[in-house]
């Protein structure tokens, strides 16, 4: 559950979103948008500690180092897929043809095969949707399978570049943030450090003993 266990290290560490990213084994977008609450669905927090994943102490070295890799005490359990499509649930089927029609247009490399186990649809949608034969071919808008929450970054980036190799191509890169990387991520630890030293402040401020009140005539008179 490396979102959920993304969820719960954002909200009780220190840790920097690259080593959560690291740890959980997800992209540093996708801790970001955890940290911004803008994931596609609010996640309750899973407590790796308590899984036994994770020791105080390793999260100790990792809040001092932010360059300090965390070692996982145990891995998780791998979950084996049965065969068949990928499982979707019925919240995120209507934005399958979206995702479709991303691969597509930005990765006509890749096979129909390799979209259907990405994304969890048949051949037959996939051929509809490449030849504009799709029922509701109107409504398709492309759009970024990942950010749709159909997949996960890594998984999206490992089937583009075993499609350009196979394929004889330099393999993509993203650039996205390649120029500023470095800034973001300064400038999100700069917020959590600034909001922490906030939070101190305040409560400080609400365990600071009242001034004595001077007594004179005119305030007991006021009184």
């Amino acid at each position: 559950m490396p979102h959920a266990t993304a969820s719960w290290l954002v909200d009780n560490t220190s840790l920097s979103f690259e080593q959560i990213a690291e740890f959980c084994g997800l992209h540093i977008l996708e801790v970001q948008a955890i940290a911004d609450d803008t994931a596609a669905t609010k996640l309750t927090g899973r407590d790796p500690v308590r899984a036994h994943e994770l020791t105080m102490e390793e999260i100790e070295k990792g809040q001092q180092d932010p360059n300090y890799t965390l070692k996982m005490q145990k891995g998780p359990e791998q979950v084996r897929r049965t065969k068949g499509p990928r499982y979707t649930p019925v919240s995120k089927r209507q934005d399958k043809p979206d995702g479709i029609a991303w691969i597509i247009r930005n990765h006509p490399e890749i096979s129909d095969g390799a979209i259907g186990k990405l994304i969890g649809t048949t051949r037959t949608t996939i051929q509809a949707i490449r030849e504009r034969s799709h029922w509701n071919i109107a409504n398709i808008i492309p759009k970024d399978p990942v950010t749709l929450g159909l997949c996960s970054q890594r998984e999206l980036d490992a089937l583009v570049a075993r499609a350009a190799k196979k394929a004889g191509i330099e393999t993509p890169t993203d650039s996205r943030i390649d120029g500023d990387r470095a800034a973001l991520i300064e400038e999100l630890r700069a917020e959590r450090e600034a909001a922490a030293r906030d939070a101190e402040a305040a409560l400080n401020a609400e365990e600071a003993p009242a001034a004595p009140v001077e007594l004179t005539r005119d305030s007991l008179f006021k009184r």
